[in-house]
């Protein structure tokens, strides 16, 4: 499949069946599944697999590729769709009609929660799939490669890492009301990406689900880009300002990347046009330099928001630029939740700045 024929775009060659990736091919690989309860399941180590052989694009025809699934999959085989590499819901000619809005009405809003949660993680998606190309490390990773010293982790195949960052248990049980889900890490802690709620590491979790239920967790140490403005396409997103989800790690301390270029053609090699940020947060300042300092590349985008996960209440947030007088930012603090929410800083993503909690 070539998305610009004739053009200096890239391509995406999309296969069945599997071919050595050191011959080029194929940057993408397919899982042809029933519409099955067990056929959901599987999907997880097929796609582990892959990736530990270097194709990390992976994914399962969202609902299953033959037959008919019942609400419910469909439902919980997007919100496991919406974390794995390849998210498309495809099916066979002769299958029933499946779109989301065909359903009853009390499942459009689950789904389109999931398809959001898709589109927001888009820039670090395309962050990891730069780590990927650079250093040919999984996009979608079992949890023992970053664990390798815990056993535990060598069996569990129902979860998974995305990079070192976000731990994902998809339910994938018909009726569930719960799912067992094990943070690693001695030391470690995560947070529920959806409630800000703190756990430690090592422990076996019994967390209740409800159908619209997605157990993610983000490792405490890491910080994650994502645009939280709703769109009516990717492409409409492009150029929306970033919002910065910083999680600290017991430490105080946590960093992560931003991979951008124009997202179509090779140019990010040819003319180095692209940029890689590094944002680092240590001693109460998060910190924006670059990693790379050959790349460059214009691009309006701007840091809207920064949200610091196990953080305490500062006196004041300042901001700091290069030629510029310092400013002090407006902020939120939610003393349950140790939530620190930092409003419009206002910087261009290229630029180098620091923010400081005082």
């Amino acid at each position: 499949m070539n998305w610009s024929p004739g053009g200096p775009d890239t391509v995406c060659q999309m296969c069945w069946w599997l071919i050595p990736p050191q011959l080029g091919f194929p940057s993408l690989a397919v899982m042809t599944t029933v519409a099955e309860w067990d056929h959901l399941k599987i999907s997880i180590p097929m796609c582990l697999s892959l990736g530990l052989v270097g194709i990390s694009f992976c994914g399962a025809d969202v609902g299953g590729f033959f037959k008919n699934p019942e609400p419910e999959l469909l439902v919980r085989w997007y919100q496991m769709g919406a974390y794995q590499p390849f998210f498309r819901a495809h099916a066979h000619l002769d299958t029933g009609r499946r779109e989301p809005w065909l359903l009853p009405s009390q499942y459009h809003d689950i789904i389109r929660d999931a398809l959001g949660q898709r589109y927001s993680l888009l820039p670090f998606w395309y962050t990891l799939f730069y780590q990927a190309h650079r250093e040919g490390i999984p996009v979608m990773r079992p949890l023992w490669v970053h664990y390798p010293q815990d056993v535990t982790t060598f069996s569990i195949d129902d979860q998974f890492l995305l990079g070192d960052t976000l731990l994902v248990h998809p339910v994938s049980d018909s009726g569930a009301h719960g799912v067992q889900v094990y943070l690693p890490g001695q030391g470690e802690v995560w947070y529920d990406v959806q409630s800000y709620q703190k756990h430690h590491g090592p422990q076996t979790l019994y967390l209740p689900v409800t159908l619209s239920s997605i157990p993610v967790f983000q490792r405490g140490g890491t910080i994650v880009p994502r645009w939280m403005r709703v769109r009516r396409s990717s492409d409409c997103m492009k150029d929306d300002p970033i919002t910065l989800f910083v999680a600290l790690s017991p430490q105080g301390t946590a960093q992560g990347e931003l991979f951008i270029d124009d997202g179509h053609t090779f140019n990010y090699q040819t003319r180095h046009e692209f940029l890689l940020r590094r944002f680092s947060f240590s001693g109460n300042a998060l910190v924006s330099s670059s990693a790379d300092p050959k790349g460059h590349f214009e691009t309006p985008i701007w840091i809207e928001r920064v949200v610091i996960m196990g953080a305490g209440k500062p006196a004041a947030v300042v901001l700091q630029t290069k030629g510029s007088p310092e400013s002090r930012l407006s902020f939120q603090h939610d003393p349950e939740t140790s939530v620190l929410i930092l409003r419009k800083p206002g910087v261009n993503v290229a630029s180098d700045w620091s923010i400081h909690l005082r």
